[in-house]
């Protein structure tokens, strides 16, 4: 059976002012795989689908790389930007 490539989860931006209500802030990395508890569940619901896409095999029109792509944090006030990356390439 194939493994399953690794997940890496960066946050890269933040756009709004507020802080994180979890205490998430600019260049934190999370391996999807042994620390997605330490996640937002807010943010884990917008990423799960596209960690999905991106671990098998997927990609996204409007990222320049077919390993990556960004989401923003559904909070309004904060608006973190996380990068999920495939590291297989």
């Amino acid at each position: 059976m194939a493994r399953r490539p690794k997940i890496k989860i960066t946050i890269t931006e933040q756009v709004r002012p507020a802080p994180c209500h979890r205490g998430h802030k600019v260049g934190q990395t999370f391996d999807f795989d042994t620390e997605r508890g330490k996640l937002c569940p807010m943010v884990m619901h917008v990423l799960f689908p596209a960690i999905d896409i991106l671990r098998y095999g997927g990609s996204f029109p409007w990222s320049d790389n077919p390993h990556k792509a960004a989401f923003a944090c559904p909070d309004p006030k904060t608006l973190l930007v996380f990068e999920i990356n495939r590291m297989d390439g």
